[in-house]
Order: C-alpha cells, then structure tokens, then sequence
C-alpha cells in the first residue's frame, strides 16, 4: 500500500501545475495588445468602459470583451446596381467608396457593423442618383455622380464616426439595345463630319484653283498688255526713223542734183548765174540737221529753215528720245533675276539655258572668226 507521503507527492505537483496554467491563463486575459493602427473597445459585464489606445493594456480578466476598430482608409466595394435613369433608359453602375473610422466609441455604439451599413446605403444612393439624372449625363459627368454619392452619404455616416472620404463610380453601362443605338449615332456622326471636312477641302480645293486662274490670268493680261505696248512703240520709232531717213534721203538727193546744176552752170561762160532759195535753204537745213550748225558764208551765218510744227508731230521728232527712254526702261533687266537664273543654270534647275562658260567660250570664237575674216 502507498504511504500519505507517497500520494501527496504526485498530488503537490498537479495541483502546482493548474495553478501555474490558471496564472498564465489569468495573465493572457489581462494583458491586452493593441497595434498602432487600431482602437479596441472594451466591456467589462457587457457595459462600455473606454477605448484602448495602442500598446499595452490591462483589462479585468474573464469578464472582459474588446472590439477591434481599424483606423486606416478602407475600401468598400459597391456590388453592380441597375437604375432607370430619367428619360427611362436602364443602366447599370458600381462604385467604390473609401471610409475613415473617425469616432471608433460613436462606430461601437451607434451601429452594428459599419462596413455593411456603408455599403447598402451606398447602394441605394447610385440607384436614386443616377434615376435622378439623363442618360448622357450618366455617361458624361461622372465627377458630378461621385460628388452627389458622397455628399448624400455624408450625414448618416457622420452619426456613425465614419467619414467617407471619396467615392468613385467605375463603370456606367447601358443595356445592350441602347449600346447598338449609340453605337449608330456615333457611327453617323463620325460619316457626317468625314462628308463635311470632304467637302470643305473639295470647296477650299476650288477656291484655291480659281484664285490660282485669276493670278494666272491676270499676268498673262498683263504680259501681252507690255507687249502689245512695246510692239508699238517700236513700230512707232521705226516708222520715225524710217520717214527721217527718208527726208535725209530725199533731200540729199535734191542738193546731189542741185550740186550738179551747180557744177553744169559753172562750166558756162557766163560769170553770174541764179541760185534758187529752196535750194540753199534744203542744204542749210540738212547741214543744221546733219552737223549741228547752220551753213556759214565768211563768217556770217546762213538761216536755214525748220521743220513746221505739224512736219515735227507728224513724223515725231520731238517724242524721239522720251520712246527710246520707255524702251530702255521696259528692257532694262533686274539684275536680281540674272542672279537667281545664273544660280538655277549652276544647280542644273534650268537644263534649257547655256551655262556662263559655254557663253563666254562661243563669244570667244565668234570674235576669233571675225579676227581672221579681218
């Protein structure tokens, strides 16, 4: 049989171990560790004692509860929604929304469970918000539909101690019938616009070309305008030229024969002959025209007549110079533009004019050959 000695031992050493078990399960639910991004709540009996703040805390063990509250940003996920929108067209949206536990006491006390209760009442405020507004606009202004979402979501979560931070709708959709629609009108429009830029570029392509006929035409009037003038005026200095040689002619021929009779009537006996006044006058008035000067006699000058007014405007003596200045000046050539040709012919741009070499080569034989014909 066993001794009392005997079975208090094995009896010391299990009641040693509970209560070694009892302190540490004692010590585990006293000490309570809170991170640092969180807020505990704590009850003692079921009644609200406090929060905890992070680190370490002591709670009253066995009769205490704690509830965690994370107060960093977090994401609530929106399920997919359908709405009428205003003019009867069925779309459907989700969202999401980023919330804040501002009040984790108001968050423990106020509601149940705060991610939920956010998330179904964001739900009901897309479909109210979208069923508020026209179907473009649902498509269009999605910054005013994230704006009204969480300026309705606002008060009820601010009971709550929870503050919405934003609220961004990914995706509008309509139903596939209204997709094909726009799909149509987007498609007629892109043809409308592509048939009104065609046609603009065909209208800017005709005003371009006539403009273009217009300038074209233009110096071509011009041309033969310029032309037209100075074929004239050349023809007006030959028939001058032409009818003053005549004259010289004409009245070189007269003193030739005149001189002749002279020469005749001076081989006669007779030392006294008649010198006719018309022929004096022709040779003083060719000489005056010839030489410069009237016919002279010892000294004393012999007037000689004009050419009367109507003589001079008829064969245009007096216009003589101002036609030859105007041709002149027509023929005069800008030196500018004998640059840019000589440079063009340089380039080889102008492959139909002679290059300065071959020019200056040909004068060159042209003056040999007269050289030897001399």
């Amino acid at each position: 049989m066993f001794t009392p000695l005997q079975v208090a031992g094995p009896v010391v050493t299990f009641v040693g171990l509970l209560l070694l078990l009892l302190l540490a399960v004692v010590v585990y639910q006293t000490v309570e560790i809170v991170d640092a991004y969180e807020k505990k709540a704590l009850t003692v009996f079921g009644e609200y004692r406090g929060l905890l703040e992070p680190g370490i805390n002591v709670i009253p063990p066995f009769v205490s509860r704690t509830y965690t509250f994370d107060m960093r940003t977090q994401t609530i996920d929106v399920p997919r929604q359908e709405a009428i929108t205003r003019d009867n067209s069925p779309v459907t949206a989700d969202a999401v929304v980023y919330i804040r536990v501002r009040d984790a006491r108001r968050a423990f006390l106020e509601v149940d469970d705060y991610k939920p209760a956010v998330s179904n009442l964001a739900q009901t405020t897309l479909r109210a918000v979208l069923g508020d507004m026209e179907l473009d606009d649902t498509l269009n202004k999605r910054q005013e539909i994230n704006a009204r979402i969480r300026t309705e979501l606002d008060e009820p979560t601010d009971e709550w101690g929870i503050r919405v931070e934003s609220v961004e709708v990914r995706e509008v959709n309509p139903s596939q019938e209204v997709q094909k629609a726009m799909e149509q009108q987007t498609s007629a429009e892109r043809r409308r616009r592509a048939m009104i830029l065609e046609a603009q570029g065909e209208r800017q392509s005709a005003i371009e070309n006539a403009q273009g006929d217009k300038q074209s035409n233009i110096i071509r009037a011009q041309g033969e305008k310029q032309s037209q003038i100075l074929e004239a005026q050349g023809d007006a200095i030959s028939t001058v030229l032409r009818a003053k040689s005549a004259e010289s002619m004409g009245e070189r021929a007269i003193i030739e024969k005149g001189m002749e009779t002279l020469e005749g009537i001076g081989e006669g006996e007779s030392n006294t002959f008649v010198l006719p006044q018309e022929l004096s006058s022709l040779v003083g008035r060719y000489g005056k025209h010839l030489a410069g000067s009237d016919v002279a006699d010892d000294g004393t000058q012999l007037d000689s007549l004009e050419f009367d007014a109507e003589t001079r405007e008829l064969i245009g003596l007096d216009d003589i110079d101002e036609i030859l200045n105007q041709i002149s000046e027509e023929a005069d050539v800008d030196p500018s533009k004998l640059e840019e040709q000589a440079k063009a012919v340089q380039e080889g741009a102008d492959p139909g004019m002679k290059s300065a070499d071959e020019v200056i080569e040909k004068m060159d034989a042209e003056l040999d050959s007269d050289d030897d014909e001399n």
